[in-house]
């Protein structure tokens, strides 16, 4: 059984964390943070849109991934091109699943969407596996969605081809 960490908790030391306003090292501090506060993970990272319609990998904890994920494939997928959170109970029944570890069951995707030019433009997605089913329900979703609004808050993004 996993064990519900205190988001309320962890979105103040992600705060406390994210010391730089470098999208990159708060990137790659917040995968870290995620993978190591959270209980039942096997992958947490971000894949960025770099080309319009299509994800890059970026900073991450856990196996090899894939890459380039379009927005016509996955959860990842499903997230950017819907703009909203995408949580996963069985991801063997979500159409078009892209299964980079075999072993992932379950999945959360947050679509990161930043202010450009007075509107929201996506810039790219965070993404959690777990090996067990139904591994996220709501309190966790609000939960990485709240740290996911550190994360843009903290970071600055200017120099991101979106």
């Amino acid at each position: 059984m996993t064990t519900r960490p205190d988001y309320s908790l962890l979105a103040r030391q992600l705060d406390a964390i994210l010391d730089t306003r470098d999208w990159l090292t708060n990137a790659s501090q917040t995968a870290a943070f995620i993978n190591m506060t959270v209980e039942n993970l096997n992958w947490a990272g971000f894949y960025v849109q770099r080309q319009p319609q299509i994800l890059h990998l970026g900073p991450f904890q856990g196996q090899p991934a894939c890459h380039p994920i379009p927005f016509t494939k996955g959860v990842c997928g499903a997230a950017a091109t819907e703009r909203t959170t995408q949580r996963v109970a069985d991801v063997h029944a979500f159409p078009g699943h892209i299964a980079c570890d075999a072993a992932s069951r379950s999945e959360l995707v947050i679509p990161v969407l930043i202010e450009q030019d007075g509107q929201q433009v996506l810039w790219g997605v965070l993404d959690l596996d777990s090996p067990s089913p139904e591994r996220f329900e709501e309190e966790d979703q609000a939960g990485i969605e709240r740290l996911v609004e550190i994360f843009i808050a903290s970071s600055d993004f200017d120099s991101v081809p979106v």
